[in-house]
């Protein structure tokens, strides 16, 4: 089967939605959809119609758009099941370890708490994409505004362990401000400072710096080298507990 197209569409002041489509059957899916106006845009100018609406989390900047395209196209909406109060109108609802249809190619469903407690990912092999919403940042991870660090470095750890080469489509576009927090921990990073490098020259020509691979982000995003003896050392905690050093590096970010 051949691989998905994957268009990212921007929202909002800095959202990214996806249009996921698949050229044999013609069908074409979205995910966190923010706002629908976009997303018609996006979907008229490639002449695509709506099949189905993918969700991650219930936070308005990813839903606000999932009314309007349902009343529009008449389609299924598909989110967490641990959110099903949260989100409105979802039609069908899953969990961890489950697989679901996305336009006829299968994902496995990881749920990554943290930045909300019932957020999910999907991981879909066949075309080596991640669609994490808020969980995982080119260069860092969200804001953790319900879960623990233990489980949101539960679920970092989940999503790093994933293919090397896979693409993380994550919600925002975030990794300049995100390379500028990781420069100021962990700067002797030679990889790192390549890759703000490029960070910088693909922003001042107004292009996206999504996706990123899961080999990206080991290399050079501090969120997912809380078990790193050096990332530990460089913020004072050598010896720590990963969680410990993770919630540190979040604080730090909070603030930052």
């Amino acid at each position: 089967m051949a691989a998905l197209e994957i268009v990212l569409v921007p929202a909002l002041s800095d959202n990214y939605v996806y249009l996921l489509h698949d050229a044999a059957s013609g069908k074409t899916a979205v995910v966190d959809p923010g706002e629908a106006a976009p997303v018609e845009a996006a979907l008229k100018q490639r002449g695509w119609t709506l099949t189905q609406i993918v969700n991650t989390h219930h936070h308005a900047d990813h839903i606000d758009g999932n009314e309007a395209l349902k009343a529009r196209y008449g389609v299924p909406l598909v989110g967490p099941r641990a959110e099903k109060a949260r989100i409105p109108g979802m039609d069908v609802t899953v969990g961890d370890g489950d697989t679901v249809d996305i336009i006829g190619h299968t994902a496995t469903v990881y749920e990554t708490p943290g930045h909300t407690t019932g957020h999910i990912a999907f991981h879909i092999p066949d075309s080596a994409a991640l669609f994490c919403g808020d969980t995982l940042f080119a260069l860092g991870c969200g804001r953790m505004f319900e879960g623990t660090p233990a489980q949101f470095w539960k679920s970092l750890s989940t999503l790093r362990a994933l293919p090397a080469e896979t693409r993380i489509y994550c919600g925002h576009e975030y990794t300049q401000s995100n390379a500028r927090f990781a420069l100021a921990i962990d700067g002797g990073n030679a990889r790192l400072k390549a890759r703000a490098e490029e960070i910088d020259r693909k922003r001042a020509a107004g292009q996206p710096t999504v996706p990123s691979t899961i080999a990206d982000e080991l290399d050079t995003n501090p969120f997912l080298r809380a078990d790193d003896p050096a990332m530990a050392a460089a913020v004072g905690m050598a010896g720590a507990d990963p969680t410990a050093v993770f919630a540190e590096i979040r604080r730090r970010k909070d603030s930052f």
